[in-house]
């Protein structure tokens, strides 16, 4: 809950809207908290990482990898970024450091990338990141084959505890690719560090299935994160009109899309008849309407005891942040935030610090931190 009004009128209010907002104090049912304004003037910002240094690095969408020191947004990007496309919802997507950044200085880059007369396809590459540049850019994963389409290049990425680099790649637009299995749109892979079908996939061997596949069926998720207690990989993805999901990403499984969905198309005309069948896993939580979910990450530091393990989901169409408790895979309650707040939240971190961050999806982008009330 919001517990000052805004007062300015004209040309200043964007300005005083950015104090008030940072003076707000803002009630969930189990915790006060307010938002501390880390950086703004992102174009597009649609990851984060945090370096240990304790400074972080933010995606644009636009194509730059920016830097945050000691609170303040660097002027010069980080040189080095992979040729990449910007087109309808692809350009730099995820950031995310090797488990061990901290001695060979490593990260993982995703992003929309173009032939001329070929198209348009999700891409990973790996770089070291020194002195403000990176180095030694190597492209390790190429979803094929290419569209023509500028939407669903999911991009989210994320590592279990084994080391292995699990990556989103959406449908592309084109529903039935996602249960097309020498296909890579539609699922998520599982990799080694240098993009080689990692030990145990469940398909190897499987003349019609890539080897790089963990799951399909997924049409593009947006979020992906680790459980602090399993160590399971979660996700969630857009549905249509309807049934944005939550699921537990599990070897093999196929998550339905388009053949079982709780939404419709976008003309309002009815994509399946079916929201479940026999062979597809259920999701663990949908929404109906869409709240188009983005970025998602388990609450695990002290600042916030009362959040401990609760999971938090960014909203951009509803503009909120969802905070959900889960028992025994079950959600037990749900929680909207920052509803007043106005803006398309991008991404949710959780922080070294014990804060949670979060980005704002705009042309002047912003990075937050939900901060105690006190």
């Amino acid at each position: 809950m919001r517990t000052c009004k805004h007062l300015i009128f004209g040309t200043s209010l964007l300005l005083v809207s950015a104090i008030a907002i940072a003076e707000q104090t803002f009630s969930s049912d189990k915790a006060k908290f307010r938002l501390e304004t880390v950086a703004q003037n992102l174009e597009h910002p649609w990851s984060l990482a945090f370096l240990p240094d304790g400074s972080q690095l933010v995606t644009e969408r636009a194509g730059h990898l920016r830097h945050i020191q000691n609170g303040e947004l660097q002027d010069e990007a980080i040189s080095g970024v992979p040729d990449l496309v910007v087109s309808g919802q692809g350009g730099l997507l995820d950031v995310l450091l090797h488990p061990d950044f901290e001695n060979n200085q490593t990260l993982f880059l995703s992003y929309a990338h173009e032939v001329s007369g070929e198209g348009m396809t999700t891409r990973v590459a790996s770089a070291k990141l020194k002195d403000g540049q990176l180095t030694d850019v190597e492209v390790i994963f190429e979803a094929l084959p290419r569209g023509n389409t500028g939407r669903h290049f999911a991009g989210r990425m994320e590592f279990d505890r084994d080391g292995n680099l699990y990556v989103a790649v959406g449908d592309r637009g084109k529903k039935k690719r996602a249960q097309v299995t020498d296909d890579d749109a539609g699922g998520v892979h599982r990799l080694t560090v240098d993009g080689k079908p990692a030990p145990g996939n469940p398909f190897t061997g499987e003349a019609s299935v890539n080897d790089t596949f963990f799951t399909y069926g997924n049409r593009n998720i947006q979020g992906m994160t680790i459980h602090p207690e399993t160590g399971e990989i979660w996700s969630h993805e857009h549905g249509p009109r309807g049934g944005d999901e939550i699921n537990i990403i599990r070897a093999g499984n196929n998550y339905g899309w388009p053949d079982v969905t709780y939404g419709i198309g976008y003309s309002g005309a009815a994509i399946s008849d079916k929201t479940t069948m026999e062979g597809v896993t259920d999701p663990l939580h949908y929404w109906d309407p869409s709240i188009a979910p983005s970025g998602m990450a388990f609450y695990t530091g002290e600042e916030f005891p009362e959040w401990q393990g609760d999971l938090f989901v960014g909203a951009l169409k509803m503009q909120k942040l969802v905070r959900l408790s889960i028992e025994n895979e079950e959600v037990t309650e749900e929680e909207d935030l920052l509803e007043d707040l106005g803006e398309r939240i991008r991404d949710v971190r959780m922080g070294p610090d014990g804060a949670l961050w979060l980005l704002t999806d705009d042309s002047d982008g912003k990075v937050y931190r939900i901060v105690p009330a006190n």
